[in-house]
């Protein structure tokens, strides 16, 4: 049983003891330290909770609006929802913050609560320390009976949610509808198969093969929307001969495209394809995390914008593109973040954008595909023992690599000049990964195994 508190929540396995795992009584104590600090900070009592289809959310959801009421907050309970729609309904609300009870592409045994503010974003480290730090000590009162808060339902964020991505200037619903798309959706039995079709519906689209798309929490596969969890899409795209496939990620954050011919888009260039569309329509700067691939940069670069580089996590990554003034961002996860609606990954976003960009070329993906900055990456990791220093480590393998282009703002990154190599330590266990690219496939594995033969060497 796991449960790892971090400073974008608290995630962890259903059942064993409190803890140890993500417990009723974790929970709880968690809910109401962070429904207190809101409460506290800002005066208001409101606060919106969604969540995704696994199986244990509504047990969760029942304990985390119970105990919001407990402490005398009023909660807006979405019920079934994303969690880019959770983000959107926090500030349409005025609320003070919120709760999402997803663990994100973990497996079904996993849930989490993701906890935003006002803005309807994650909260940052400070505020996460502080969340955590109150949960432990338990230093915290509940509401006497008179002050109860209420619970809200509703049920109106998904088509408010439709409404706003609609609404967006570069969503060309009319190109969409021309193009006559015909595509299959794979949404892993979560939220994502009552969301994503009402969008393309809404957008348009007229065919749609829905696969896994019952919102029962019965994954039938891993939920990380990679192509080897992915081969029932592929076999609906090719026996429909659809035009597109569209995998999402249990709370609908993540985005990945396939290609007519039943192969994957690449989730590292869902990000790429938007930032493209975006950037030919809207001058300005980009961003990603440290980790994602350098073909953002050769589009960002193309269309006159700046490239910016983010520490891993999308709390680094909506800061820095605040800090630049962005007018794309995200990870190379297939996280779309987009400034003109609001900064969070939203897969709905991605896929009216990405739709709009095809419609309007009038090519198949794979052609597109084709066109766009060719990089192949390879992931790696090494397993450390628990009592070996790993800064110390990736201290030496900077001084090592003094002479080249790097940075030390999440681990070590250095750049070549035609692949790169990124080194990071984990959160949560003694490992290191070796994210690496390159031109070929080779190249990229060729880079990350002569970094860790490096690294093996200095353990040693």
């Amino acid at each position: 049983m796991t449960l790892i508190k971090s400073i974008s929540g608290i995630r962890g396995t259903i059942g064993g003891k409190p803890g140890e795992a993500l417990t009723p009584i974790d929970v709880v104590k968690f809910t109401a330290a962070f429904g207190k600090i809101l409460l506290q900070k800002t005066g208001n009592k409101k606060i919106v909770v969604g969540r995704d289809a696994r199986l244990s959310g509504e047990m969760v959801s029942n304990l985390v609006v119970g105990t919001l009421q407990g402490i005398g907050a009023d909660v807006v309970n979405l019920g079934l929802s994303t969690t880019p729609t959770v983000e959107i309904a926090v500030p349409m609300e005025q609320a003070a913050g919120g709760i999402i009870l997803t663990a994100s592409h973990n497996p079904g045994q996993w849930n989490a609560l993701k906890l935003l503010n006002s803005e309807g974003e994650f909260i940052n480290d400070q505020e996460g320390k502080e969340v955590l730090a109150l949960g432990e000590s338990l230093d915290f009162d509940f509401a006497e009976v008179g002050v109860l808060g209420k619970e809200i339902k509703d049920d109106s964020y998904l088509q408010k949610h439709i409404n706003a991505v609609l609404a967006l200037p570069l969503v060309d619903k009319e190109a969409i509808r021309q193009a006559g798309f015909k595509i299959a959706v794979d949404a892993v039995n979560s939220t994502g198969g009552i969301f994503i079709p009402a969008l393309l519906h809404a957008l348009g689209v007229e065919t749609v093969y829905k696969i896994h798309c019952e919102p029962n929490g019965e994954f039938p596969h891993n939920p990380e929307p990679l192509k080897e969890h992915l081969t029932d899409l592929s076999q609906a795209v090719l026996r429909n001969k659809a035009d597109l496939g569209i995998a999402v990620d249990p709370d609908v954050d993540r985005l990945v495209f396939m290609m007519e011919d039943g192969e994957l888009f690449g989730e590292e260039y869902t990000l790429v394809a938007v930032a493209d569309y975006v950037l030919g329509h809207t001058k300005g700067n980009t961003v990603s995390n440290l980790s994602s691939t350098r073909a953002l940069r050769d589009v960002t670069v193309k269309h006159g914008g700046e490239y910016f580089a983010a520490a891993v996590g999308e709390v680094n990554v909506v800061t820095k593109m605040k800090e630049v003034n962005a007018v794309i961002g995200g990870e190379g996860n297939g996280g779309v973040i987009y400034p003109d609606s609001h900064y969070g990954r939203d897969a709905l976003v991605g896929v009216a954008l990405f739709l709009s960009h095809l419609a309007k070329l009038k090519k198949a993906a794979s052609t597109y595909r084709a066109e766009l900055p060719q990089y192949f990456m390879s992931k790696n990791k090494i397993t450390l023992t628990p009592d070996l220093d790993i800064d110390a480590l990736l201290q030496k393998m900077e001084e090592k690599y003094k002479e080249e282009q790097y940075t030390t703002i999440d681990g070590l990154k250095i750049d070549f000049e035609n692949e790169w190599v990124h080194l990071r330590k984990s959160n949560t266990e003694p490992i290191i990964r070796i994210y690496s690219e390159g031109p070929t496939p080779e190249a990229a594995d060729a880079i990350a195994q002569k970094i860790i033969h490096e690294i093996e060497e200095i353990i040693k």
